[in-house]
């Protein structure tokens, strides 16, 4: 059941971070890819600055920063 919540929390994540960024949906898939390599980039980046947290909120914000990073990662990789 774990499993099944990481990919809610993942989609949910990479719909706000496309409409955070302006950049609308990229799809049910594309939202759910972001927002899975973006929780594990944001757990990587808040573990690091030695934040913790628990619960639906704190794992959907932090996977949210983890795309909003990706996102930006990827726009400046595109204008290059």
């Amino acid at each position: 059941m774990d499993f099944v919540w990481f990919l809610l929390i993942g989609l949910a994540a990479g719909y706000l971070a496309g409409q955070i960024m302006k950049r609308g949906s990229a799809g049910i898939v594309g939202d759910l890819i972001i927002g899975v390599i973006g929780a594990i980039l944001g757990g990587a980046i808040i573990g690091f600055l030695g934040f913790r947290g628990s619960g639906l909120l704190a794992s959907l914000i932090t996977a949210t920063v983890g795309a909003i990073v990706l996102l930006v990662a990827l726009n400046f990789i595109r204008k290059r």
